[in-house]
């Protein structure tokens, strides 16, 4: 647990094309961490949409961000894009440079690995992106949250969530992490067992992979770029 007397700076990359529960999930903890400052951060100042067209503004540029302790990056289709930005991959590798806690959540952790941030590290993310892990170094665990030093990286969407109270109780104790989710009443009781694909029927998730084929295709290509400019040898991976 960190100095509760110590305030702490806290902030969300947002982008054109996020899942925005990557983003807003994890909101909902993250801005109720006590004794801290929470902003979004884009490219411009101006509004993006999300990848089903909910509209997002940020609160400032990324070149205005403070040093921040707590780096969340979510994900979503429009990941893709940032994978070869040099201006989110030098910010993000700056900022988690000094951060206490570094927190992808989602395909997120594909734009951090973009940026060195995975090499040597245990991390999850999306089903769907799981197997792209080792382009960027990384070693895949296939688990709802992952802790590896500063780094908390949390699977797909829903994940965020879970992901955000553990950097709360990692900064703030368990007490203050359990308080936030006590007053989000988050205790989810899903109608199916469809979470995963281990538990997803057999047509359920030959489906959802169709549907994610195109963007799982381009997500490759481009891991596979980054894997050669960083140095990392292009593992034999199946998609499963």
């Amino acid at each position: 647990m960190i100095d509760p007397d110590r305030h702490l700076q806290i902030g969300s990359l947002l982008f054109e094309g996020l899942d925005q529960i990557d983003l807003t999930g994890p909101f909902e903890v993250l801005s109720r961490i006590p004794n801290s400052t929470y902003r979004i951060f884009g490219k411009t100042e101006e509004p993006v949409r999300d990848v089903r067209g909910l509209r997002l503004s940020p609160d400032a540029q990324l070149a205005d961000a403070p040093q921040l302790d707590i780096l969340h990056v979510p994900g979503g289709f429009g990941q893709e894009a940032l994978m070869e930005d040099a201006q989110v991959l030098d910010w993000l590798r700056a900022q988690a440079a000094g951060a206490l806690c570094l927190f992808p959540v989602c395909t997120g952790a594909l734009v951090c690995g973009a940026a060195g941030l995975l090499r040597g590290r245990r991390a999850t993310t999306h089903w769907a992106a799981f197997h792209l892990l080792p382009y960027f170094g990384a070693n895949p665990v296939d688990e709802r949250v992952v802790e590896d030093g500063t780094m908390i990286s949390a699977a797909g969407v829903t994940a965020g969530i879970d992901g955000a109270l553990r950097v709360a109780a990692r900064v703030r104790g368990d007490a203050a992490a359990q308080a936030i989710q006590l007053y989000m009443q988050y205790a989810p009781e899903p109608p199916f067992s469809s979470g995963t694909p281990d538990t997803a029927p057999r047509e359920v998730l030959a489906a959802a992979r169709t549907a994610v084929a195109a963007i799982t295709e381009k997500r490759e290509a481009t891991a596979r770029r980054i894997a050669a400019r960083l140095g990392v040898k292009t593992p034999a991976v199946a998609t499963g």
